[in-house]
């Protein structure tokens, strides 16, 4: 797979966005209570999953965030969000079914390090609300650029895992003026299947299970079988490398908002949503740095389609850094924490050097 250089990028959407009928405007932001540990700062070689590290900024080992999430009202919605240190802004973009608690291991020490760090419930996620609408990528990338003006108004790095990294991409391509840089964590190459990527028989059962997704009486009962705790857990020990990371509050985060109202309708219309850009139509059109970290042991996105980046990477006319990391599945933030916070200061640290 390589970068076609006369491909363009999807431009931003220009639909106009639904707003929350007759919804009166929740506060813009509540006292956030910071969190009860620092990490310290040491020196030291680490040497986890493969890779040597060597830690002279901080203790890259995570200490869980504990802040309390802010409101944000867009549209009439409620949309959740943390910001915590101070300093270059970094905004984390979350995956399908995750939120701002899957970052718990990297807000304390990446805003530590002295860097101030966003993360948001993107609408249809997590706390966030959870209305009946068209989940596209282009509408959470839209929000992302809307959230960017209203709370960071200075260009940021967008990082982002799987369609959270695919996300980030496209607010480098379609906004460059909001970013100075993107880090991609196992980057999904798109927000569903497309059907011609698909071989014939699994496109026919794909096309039959998103309209049984989508019905209104055997969709609600699908999503209750997915959602329970027992299935979470499962899924998680088939996508992460690393099971010693799969811990009950690892469970509790992702089922909790699966539990809220409106998490069905919001999951259906996921499924049945456009697959968006490919990055491959992205990448000629950003400018800005990338670091691209993978986990070798990913099933959903496996290290293969990592090499577009891959070749990138050894190009010296790209500014495009790759790191691969073994024995680590499709989150590589949660799996390995310490190498990812450790990978990301370093090369903020030579980025803001040049």
């Amino acid at each position: 797979m390589t970068a076609q250089l006369t491909s363009q990028p999807s431009p931003p959407s220009t639909t106009s966005l639904p707003e929350k009928p007759s919804a009166a405007a929740p506060p813009s932001a509540q006292p956030s209570a910071q969190p009860s540990a620092q990490p310290s700062a040491q020196s030291s070689d680490q040497s986890t999953a493969g890779i040597t590290v060597t830690t002279d900024l901080i203790d890259c080992h995570p200490s869980t965030y504990t802040g309390q999430k802010l409101t944000w009202d867009w549209r009439g919605y409620d949309v959740k969000y943390i910001a915590h240190g101070e300093g270059q802004p970094i905004v984390l973009l979350h995956g399908f079914g995750a939120s701002i608690g899957h970052w718990r291991k990297n807000i304390p020490v990446l805003a530590a390090a002295g860097y101030r760090v966003y993360a948001l419930d993107l609408l249809g996620f997590g706390d966030s609300d959870k209305p009946d609408l068209s989940y596209t990528l282009d509408f959470w990338v839209k929000l992302i650029h809307d959230f960017w003006q209203v709370h960071v108004k200075t260009p940021a790095i967008f990082a982002g895992n799987s369609i959270g990294a695919l996300m980030a991409l496209m607010t480098l391509a379609n906004y460059p003026d909001s970013a100075c840089g993107g880090i991609l964590l196992n980057c999904a190459g798109s927000l569903n299947h497309r059907p011609e990527d698909l071989p014939a028989p699994l496109r026919v059962i794909m096309g039959t299970f998103s309209k049984l997704v989508s019905s209104k009486i055997t969709g609600p009962f699908l999503f209750n079988r997915v959602r329970t705790k027992g299935r979470i857990r499962s899924s998680l020990k088939q996508v992460y490398g690393n099971r010693q990371a799969i811990t009950p509050e690892l469970v509790d985060i992702l089922h909790a908002p699966a539990c809220q109202p409106g998490a069905q309708k919001v999951f259906a219309s996921i499924l049945t949503a456009p697959p968006g850009p490919r990055p491959s139509a992205l990448l000629p059109n950003i400018s800005q740095p990338l670091l691209v970290l993978w986990g070798e042991k990913d099933p959903w996105t496996p290290i293969t389609a990592a090499s577009i980046y891959q070749e990138m990477a050894a190009d010296p006319a790209q500014s495009v850094t790759f790191q691969a990391i073994p024995d680590t599945g499709h989150c590589p933030h949660d799996e390995r924490p310490e190498v990812v916070n450790q990978l990301i200061l370093n090369w903020l640290k030579l980025k803001n050097e040049k």
